[in-house]
C-alpha cells in the first residue's frame, strides 16, 4: 500500500483502546512514587498534630493547653481563635464544620486544638498533655437513635409515581423486609495528608492529597481571609482515596495553612492511621425498610421503601449521596408504581461522605435484596425474576426519576453471562451438593449492574486541561483530574498522544494545579476521563487546526490531506517528522499552546420534580459469584466468579480490568469482612487494621474470571466511544451478598434469610439462626 492510499482512509488508532500500563507502575513498585510526605519539605517545616474532643456530644467549659505549649519541640498551638477568616471547612459553605471546634462538640474526635511541632512524634506526643473539661450531652449514635429524635441534617425527599400502597394491597403476593446495610472506611494505603508553605505576598502553596483541588483552593482561602488567587494546591498523585479525599481532605490542607500563615514556616499535617480512621467520615450505614407487591411469577406492580441513613454531624455530601442512593434504588428493574424516600439522619458521629459509587451501592443492594425475596416468595430462581423485570421496551423505560432508558443491553450481558458462567448446570450441581452436605453449604447469585454516569450536581460536569507543544516536538499535559491509582492520566495522555500521532512517552503527565487549570470540580462520579480527556482533546485540536492552517499557507494541502502518526506529520505524498514541523511552526510564530473545555451535554436535573436526565448514559455489567458457608461457624469463602463488563469500547484494557477486579474485590470487602463499630459513647472502635478487615490477596477468588463485553461502544459521543469504569465494577460484588443469602435459604428453602451487611461468619450465624429457628 503506498501513501496515497494509507492518507485516503483514517488509519487505526495506535495508542488509544491498548492496554498501556500505568504510568507510575514500576515507581509504585519500587517506591519512587513521590507522595505528599515524600516531599522534600523546606528546612524547618513544622509538624501539626490535631487534639480532639473526648466525648461526642456536649461543649468544652475548660481547655487548659498550658502543658501542651510547655512541651519539648512545640512551637506554637492553634485554637479556633487563631482563624483570620471563617471557622468552616464544609463542601456547601453552609458553617455547619467548623476546622476547629470552639465550644460545642458534635463527635468523637472533632478537632479542639492543633499542635505545631519541631517533629511529629513531638507534635502529637503533646497533644496528649491538653487538659479538658467538658460538659457531656447524651449522644445519637446510629439512625435508630435519630429517628426516635426526629433529627435530621436535610429534609426528607421522595421519588414517587402512582400509589404504591394501593397498588401493593391489591397485589397477588406481597412481601416486607427490613435489613441494615454498613458503612466502609476507606482505607487509603496513603493517609491524609498535606503540606502548606508560605510564599510572598501572603501567598500560600498547598501539597494536598486531595480529589478536589480547587475545592481545597477556595476554601483555604476562605478561612484564612484571603482570595483564591493567593491560594495554589497542587497534587501529582494519591496512595487512593475512594471518596475519602473529595471533601475530606480539605480540613487537614486547612489546618496546615493556617499554621504556616500564623508561624511563617512550612507546616504539614499527616493523620496517623488511628487519628484518621477515628476523625474521617466513611461510607453512609443505611437502615431500609420496604414492602412489594407482584404477581404470581414475581413481576414487580409496585415498591414502597425507606432509607434511613447515618449522616453524621454535618451535611458534607449527604444530599448528593443519597439522592444517588435513590437514583440506583431501581438497579436494573422497572418499577410500575413507587415511593422511594430518602431520610438523611444527624448523629453525633463523624460526618459521612463520598465512598466509590457514592450511595448507589447501598440502593442496588436494596434492589437485589428485593428481587431475592421476590424469588423466595414465588418459588422461582433469583436469576428468573431478574430477568423478568428487566427495564424494556416503551412502557417499561422510565426510571423512578422520569429518565429514559434508551441504551440498556442488560439482557444481552446477563445472558451471554448466564451461558459462559454455566449458570443451571452450577445450580443443579449446587442443589445436589447441598442435599448430601450437612455442615456446608454453596450458594450461587448472578446479578446485574446499571449504573448512572455523570454528576447529578450538574455544574460540576466540566472540566478543563492545558496542552503545550515544545519545539523539539514533546507535549506538556495538564488537566483537572487527580491520579488517585485509577489510570486516569495514562488514559488522558493516551488521547493526547493519540491526536497527535505520537507514542506515549512523548507525553509529558504534570502535576495537577489550580495555578495551571482553574475551578475544576472534583476528581469522582466516575467522570474523570469522561471530561478530563474531551477537555484535553479539545486542547490538541485548538493546536492542531493552528497546524493545519500553516501547513496549509507552506504546502498548499488541505487538512484532509494531512495525518498525524507514527510520529510523523504526512502532508501530501511527504513525511516531515512532528518535531521538524513544530519547530518551523514556532518560526512562523504559530501558538502551540492551549487550554481546551468540555462540558457534559444532554443532562439536566430537576430535584424539586424529581424529573429529568441526570446521566449522559449507563454503564452495565453482570457478575456470577458462587460461595461456600460453614454453617457451623458462619465462615464464608468464595470459590468463584464471573464478570462481564461494558466499558464500550475501552481506552485501556489492562487499566479497566484492573479497576474491574479491585472494585470487584473492595465491594466484596465492604459486603462481608468490612465492619465498623461504635460503642455507646460514640468512640469507634474499630479504628486500626487489627479491629477492621479490609480484604488481603487471600481473600480474592482463586478462580476470578473477568471480561470486558464486546461491543460497538458506547452510543453517546464520549471519548472514543469509551464508558466510565471507577465506581460500576464495585456493584458486581453484590453477587456474593446474593449468594450466601441462596446457600444459608438452602437450609430452609421457603424462608427468606434476614441477613444483614456486612455478611460476617457472625451475621451469617445469625440469619442461619433466624432462618431455622436455631435447630442448625
Amino acid at each position: 500500500m503506498d501513501l496515497g492510499d494509507i492518507i485516503k482512509g483514517s488509519p487505526a488508532p495506535a495508542v488509544v483502546h491498548k492496554p498501556r500500563p500505568h504510568d507510575s507502575a514500576a515507581k509504585h513498585m519500587t517506591g519512587e512514587a513521590i507522595y505528599v510526605d515524600d516531599i522534600k519539605a523546606p528546612v524547618g517545616t513544622l509538624h501539626a498534630a490535631p487534639g480532639y474532643a473526648p466525648i461526642a456530644a456536649g461543649r468544652v467549659t475548660k481547655l487548659d493547653l498550658d502543658a501542651v505549649r510547655k512541651a519539648p519541640g512545640v512551637v506554637d498551638v492553634l485554637t479556633a481563635a487563631d482563624i483570620p477568616g471563617v471557622n468552616d471547612v464544609s463542601a456547601k459553605g453552609i458553617n455547619d464544620e467548623p476546622a476547629i471546634t470552639p465550644e460545642k462538640i458534635m463527635f468523637y474526635g472533632q478537632v479542639l486544638f492543633v499542635v505545631l511541632g519541631e517533629t511529629r512524634d513531638q507534635a502529637r506526643r503533646a497533644t496528649k498533655l491538653a487538659r479538658i473539661t467538658t460538659a457531656p450531652g447524651m449522644p445519637m449514635i446510629d439512625v435508630d437513635d435519630a429517628v426516635v429524635a426526629d433529627s435530621m441534617v436535610l429534609p426528607d425527599y421522595a421519588f414517587e409515581r402512582g400509589d404504591p400502597a394501593a397498588e401493593i394491597a391489591s397485589a397477588p403476593r406481597k412481601i416486607t423486609g427490613e435489613f441494615r446495610i454498613g458503612g466502609q472506611e476507606h482505607f487509603y494505603l496513603e493517609g491524609q495528608a498535606a503540606l502548606a508553605i508560605p510564599g510572598g505576598d501572603g501567598d500560600m502553596y498547598v501539597c494536598s492529597s486531595t480529589q478536589h483541588p480547587s475545592e481545597v483552593q477556595h476554601i483555604v482561602a476562605h478561612v484564612l481571609g484571603l482570595d483564591s488567587n493567593a491560594v495554589t494546591v497542587e497534587v501529582r498523585r494519591m496512595g487512593g482515596g475512594f471518596g475519602g479525599k473529595e471533601s475530606q481532605a480539605t480540613q487537614w490542607a486547612v489546618l496546615a495553612a493556617l499554621g504556616a500563615r500564623k508561624t511563617g514556616r512550612a507546616c504539614k499535617m499527616r493523620l496517623d492511621r488511628d487519628d484518621d480512621m477515628i476523625m474521617t467520615g466513611k461510607r453512609h450505614d443505611f437502615k431500609v425498610d420496604y414492602t412489594a407487591g407482584f404477581g404470581k411469577d414475581g413481576g414487580i406492580r409496585g415498591v414502597d421503601v425507606t432509607f434511613a441513613a447515618r449522616c453524621g454531624y454535618s451535611e458534607d455530601l449527604s444530599m448528593g449521596v443519597v439522592d444517588r442512593t435513590m437514583f440506583h434504588a431501581d438497579s436494573g428493574y422497572y418499577y410500575p408504581v413507587l415511593r422511594i424516600l430518602a431520610r438523611r439522619m444527624r448523629t453525633n458521629t463523624v460526618s459521612n461522605t463520598a465512598f466509590r459509587g457514592f450511595g448507589g451501592p447501598q440502593g442496588k443492594l436494596f434492589a437485589e435484596r428485593m428481587i431475592d425475596h421476590i424469588a423466595y416468595a414465588v418459588g422461582r430462581d433469583p436469576l428468573e425474576v431478574r430477568k423478568a423485570n428487566f427495564y424494556g421496551g416503551a412502557g417499561r423505560d422510565r426510571t423512578p426519576y422520569n429518565m429514559r432508558v434508551e441504551d440498556n443491553i442488560l439482557p444481552e450481558i446477563v445472558g451471554e453471562l448466564e451461558r459462559t458462567s454455566d449458570y443451571w448446570a452450577r445450580r443443579k450441581a449446587i442443589t445436589e451438593f447441598n442435599a448430601s452436605s450437612p455442615v456446608l453449604k454453596k450458594g450461587l447469585a448472578l446479578t446485574p449492574v446499571k449504573f448512572g454516569i455523570s454528576f447529578t450536581l450538574i455544574h460540576l460536569n466540566q472540566a478543563g486541561a492545558l496542552v503545550h507543544v515544545y519545539r523539539d516536538g514533546s507535549i506538556s499535559l495538564n488537566h483537572g483530574g487527580t491520579e488517585m491509582g485509577q489510570g486516569l492520566f495514562v488514559k488522558v495522555a493516551q488521547v493526547v498522544a493519540e491526536e497527535f500521532g505520537q507514542e506515549l512517552d512523548r507525553v509529558k503527565i504534570t502535576a495537577t494545579s489550580t495555578a495551571k487549570v482553574p475551578n475544576t470540580g472534583p476528581t469522582a462520579a466516575s467522570a474523570g476521563t469522561d471530561l478530563n480527556a474531551q477537555a484535553a482533546l479539545a486542547a490538541c485540536r485548538t493546536i492542531k487546526d493552528r497546524l493545519f492552517d500553516f501547513i496549509e499557507e507552506k504546502w498548499s494541502v488541505g487538512r484532509d490531506a494531512v495525518q498525524f502518526r507514527e510520529g510523523k506529520v504526512f502532508i501530501g505524498n511527504q513525511a516531515v517528522e512532528f518535531g521538524e514541523l513544530v519547530e518551523q511552526a514556532f518560526r512562523a510564530r504559530v501558538s502551540l499552546s492551549s487550554t481546551g473545555f468540555y462540558k457534559t451535554p444532554k443532562i439536566h436535573w430537576d430535584r424539586e420534580k424529581a424529573s429529568g436526565q441526570p446521566f449522559f448514559y449507563f454503564a452495565y455489567g453482570a457478575a456470577c459469584s458462587e460461595v461456600t458457608i460453614d454453617t457451623m461457624t458462619g465462615e464464608m469463602k468464595v470459590d468463584r466468579v464471573d464478570i462481564l463488563h461494558d466499558v464500550g469500547k475501552s481506552l485501556n484494557p489492562a487499566i479497566d480490568i484492573g479497576q474491574i477486579e479491585g472494585g470487584f474485590v473492595q465491594g466484596m470487602g465492604w459486603l462481608t469482612t468490612e465492619e465498623l463499630v461504635w460503642d455507646s459513647a460514640g468512640r469507634l472502635a474499630t479504628h486500626a487494621p487489627s479491629t477492621y478487615k479490609i480484604p488481603t490477596a487471600a481473600d480474592v477468588p482463586e478462580d476470578f474470571r473477568v471480561a470486558l463485553y464486546e461491543s460497538g461502544g458506547n452510543r453517546e459521543d464520549t471519548i472514543y466511544r469509551s464508558k466510565a469504569v471507577g465506581e460500576p465494577p464495585l456493584m458486581l460484588a453484590t453477587s456474593v451478598f446474593s449468594a450466601i443469602l441462596n446457600a444459608i435459604g438452602s437450609l430452609k428453602p421457603a424462608v427468606m434469610p434476614r441477613l444483614d451487611a456486612p455478611a460476617t461468619p457472625e451475621a451469617i450465624m445469625r440469619a442461619i439462626r433466624a432462618t431455622t429457628g436455631g435447630d442448625s
